[in-house]
């Protein structure tokens, strides 16, 4: 389809384009793209073999997102700090090991799995930076200056190689995603786990697909029963590695409203890993979408959604009550999301999704940061109720307070909504 694209392109029929994505075995920037200079929004220029980037890029005066995942790049060439309306920037899965400037208009950073062992100070002054996905590099620190970027809200951190968070980063006042796992100072879990081997499955119809694998229908045999299997799509994810998905996963435990787990799988033909879970029922759903380019942190509801209020708060003592029991254990999920999460329309609700989970002990605010998450979720639940609960608005307000040491504990929530029930 590309390939086609690009005739297209070359031959002048896509004048007026706003989006244009080219997986061609490019080895170098079509000098054609520039005809589109006065439309062009999303260049996706993933899946090439480019290593360099046009002096004059920056004559796409209205580019907005670019994606150069899965290229041959070395560096991010600087001459993207040139380009003033970027706010969006994927470099994942190259070789870079050096980064030297960004555009200060930078909302959302992509430059997991590749060489970086630091960012430049100026990365400071990406005051409207709010997702940042550093996971799979040979970081050992942020920059102080990025202590500004206060209206940072997901950052992810695993697979480096730090020593220690910043300080700073745990008083950000908006910071709500945090994943850190396979770093120096993590406490990692490795205890008595289920496993499946891959002659035991039959893979049927495919569920669902998300950044780190593809979830399937299954049955396992030994037991004539279908399941769900979770096949992870690499070594690394934009999270962190599938390893410490599974270890979140099976520490975590059974729990009313997590999906519950089988076991990892063993024996794959291609080495690859995955997990076995419990097939959840059709009367579940998805409670909302993952965010888009625009929302950039906040998920996305079908229009129109209407939630009765008792489901609202089913639904947020659910949530609480496993986020109580993975804080309990000194497990912070990290991606405490409705599009993790699913639902029937009574409001029983399901958590899933670990692959931003860390172990963590002896670390203080990470309950504060995980608060501010479950307080974005109130929100918008609140935000679709059929009416109105002064009680649950006034702990969501409570949930996302600017100072991180103001927010409740999951306990506390936990009483607050039970007294509602």
């Amino acid at each position: 389809m590309s390939a086609d694209t690009l005739t297209l392109l070359r031959s002048g029929k896509l004048t007026g384009a706003t989006r244009l994505d080219l997986c061609c075995g490019l080895t170098e920037f079509p000098r054609e793209i520039f005809d589109l200079a006065d439309s062009l929004e999303i260049l996706n220029l993933s899946g090439n073999r480019l290593s360099d980037l046009p002096a004059d890029l920056p004559r796409l005066k209205k580019l907005r997102i670019l994606f150069c995942s899965e290229n041959d790049f070395d560096h991010v060439p600087p001459v993207i700090a040139e380009c003033a309306e970027l706010s969006m920037i994927a470099f994942k899965s190259n070789r870079v090991g050096r980064v030297e400037a960004l555009p200060p208009s930078l909302r959302w950073l992509i430059l997991t799995d590749n060489r970086i062992d630091r960012l430049p100070a100026s990365v400071g002054n990406c005051l409207p930076l709010q997702k940042l996905m550093l996971a799979g590099n040979r970081l050992e620190n942020l920059p102080e200056e990025m202590a500004a970027c206060t209206n940072l809200e997901l950052v992810r951190l695993a697979s480096n190689r730090f020593r220690s968070l910043p300080e700073w980063l745990l008083k950000l006042p908006r910071l709500a995603w945090l994943a850190f796992s396979g770093n120096p100072f993590c406490r990692e879990e490795s205890g008595a786990e289920a496993v499946i081997d891959w002659t035991d499955l039959q893979l049927h119809e495919k569920l669902g697909e998300g950044a780190s694998g593809v979830i399937h229908q299954a049955s396992l045999i030994s037991e004539r029963r279908p399941v769900a299997v979770k096949i992870f799509k690499g070594a690394m994810t934009s999270d962190g590695l599938p390893a410490s998905e599974m270890a979140a996963c099976l520490a975590a435990g059974r729990h009313p409203h997590v999906i519950p787990i089988l076991g990892k799988i063993a024996g794959h033909p291609e080495q690859a890993q995955g997990l076995v879970m419990e097939l959840i029922g059709s009367e579940f759903s998805s409670l909302a979408g993952p965010p888009s380019f625009e929302s950039c942190t906040r998920d996305v509801y079908p229009p129109g959604t209407v939630i009765p209020l008792a489901a609202v708060l089913r639904i947020a003592r659910g949530i609480a009550s496993v986020a109580a029991a993975l804080h309990a254990k000194g497990i912070m999920h990290g991606d405490l999301y409705a599009h993790n999460m699913l639902r029937n329309t009574a409001g029983d609700c399901l958590l899933g999704d670990f692959g931003a989970a860390s172990f963590y002990s002896g670390l203080a605010g990470l309950e504060n940061i995980e608060i501010r998450s479950f307080g974005c979720l109130l929100e918008e639940l609140l935000d679709r109720c059929d009416s109105e609960s002064v009680a649950m608005r006034g702990l969501q307000e409570r949930c996302l307070s600017a100072e991180p040491t103001l927010r409740p504990s999951f306990s506390e929530v936990l009483r607050r909504l039970d007294a509602l029930a």
